[in-house]
């Protein structure tokens, strides 16, 4: 099947005290860039987005728990592009190596949902979301995180989105 859905709720909060997030990942497979470097490629696939599942259910906790987030991911396009060690200088050690270069920008396509008690707040059907500063807007983070890149384009895409119109208040 083309369709990796993961239903996804952060296990170290409990359901009522953040809103519920949903991520279907369609046809992942068929994604423009999510390579691995030296692992091999389902298993890097299905941890990536796992981690990506797992940083947009952390998003959802600021909504309120009424709320439902649904996310139908279409494309990722990975910051950087993997070229074989002996492309790049690091010899004829063989295995490759994720280069990352101002031009090679994260990307991300997807629609979303934002409901409550079944009334819907806010959709996109269209969302392509690309970080063309990523190099300078990410250094808030470590930058040996996994994901650094996508992770706070997202970041940034959810608190202009999201945070203000709808965040839970204090």
């Amino acid at each position: 099947m083309g369709v990796l859905s993961v239903l996804a709720t952060l296990p170290l909060v409990p359901a009522a005290q953040a809103a519920k997030v949903e991520v279907e990942w369609v046809e992942p497979t068929k994604f423009t860039d999510v390579m691995p470097s030296n692992d091999s490629r389902k298993r890097f696939r299905e941890q990536t987005l796992e981690q990506l599942t797992r940083f947009l259910v952390e998003l959802g906790e600021q909504l309120p728990e009424t709320q439902t987030l649904s996310f139908k991911v279409t494309n990722l396009d990975l910051a950087g592009q993997v070229w074989p060690r002996s492309f790049v200088g690091f010899g004829n050690s063989g295995g490759d190596i994720r280069v990352i270069r101002q031009i090679d920008i994260p990307r991300m396509t997807f629609s979303y949902t934002l409901t409550e008690q079944g009334r819907v707040i806010s959709e996109q059907k269209e969302v392509k979301l690309k970080d063309m500063a990523f190099m300078q807007s990410a250094p808030r983070r470590a930058l040996r995180e996994p994901l650094v890149y996508e992770k706070a384009m997202l970041e940034e895409w959810f608190d202009e989105t999201f945070a203000n119109a709808y965040a839970k208040h204090p």
